[in-house]
């Protein structure tokens, strides 16, 4: 990385976001945030209850995130979203212009739904899984990774892929 940037890392819940920003982050050495720990008590209960969250629920969340990347912008961060779609990734992007990028952490259904199935001690629930991927609209800018590999192949590629 050439300049400090604010990364958002992306995808839908299990793909691997919180492992790889960590990872991310300790290598480019810059700071971690889990967007999870930004939303409001309201957002978490109902995502608890197997309620899928709205716009307008996501609404004041994205901006706190941006306003997090936007305290960051001088040392660069990570922060992870799952910013499944356009209008949620222009809220995260505002007045960052070229000073930020997407990490699309890119894996198929039954894939994501096989992780969420051993996860533990997490508030959102495999049902939602299919709710997500019906949301999910696909980065046509981002940087894209399969997550059908290691964590740490997977954060040498999103390096590599930062550099180019």
């Amino acid at each position: 990385m050439h300049k400090p940037q604010i990364l958002f890392v992306m995808g839908v819940s299990g793909s691997g976001k919180t492992t790889i920003g960590k990872l991310l982050a300790e290598k480019l050495n810059i700071p971690f945030f889990d967007g999870d720990d930004f939303h409001p008590e309201a957002n978490v209960k109902k995502m608890s209850e197997g309620h899928p969250l709205n716009d307008d629920d996501r609404q004041g969340w994205l901006e706190r995130l941006n306003a997090l990347a936007l305290e960051n912008v001088s040392t660069g961060a990570v922060i992870v979203c799952s910013a499944l779609k356009t209008k949620y990734r222009r809220i995260l992007g505002n007045h960052l212009e070229d000073l930020h990028q997407f990490v699309y952490l890119k894996g198929s259904f039954d894939l994501i739904n096989d992780r969420l199935a051993l996860r533990k001690n997490h508030f959102m629930p495999k049902g939602l899984l299919q709710s997500q991927f019906d949301t999910l609209k696909e980065p046509k800018k981002a940087i894209t990774v399969s997550i059908d590999q290691t964590p740490n192949d997977m954060v040498n590629e999103i390096v590599e892929k930062l550099q180019n």
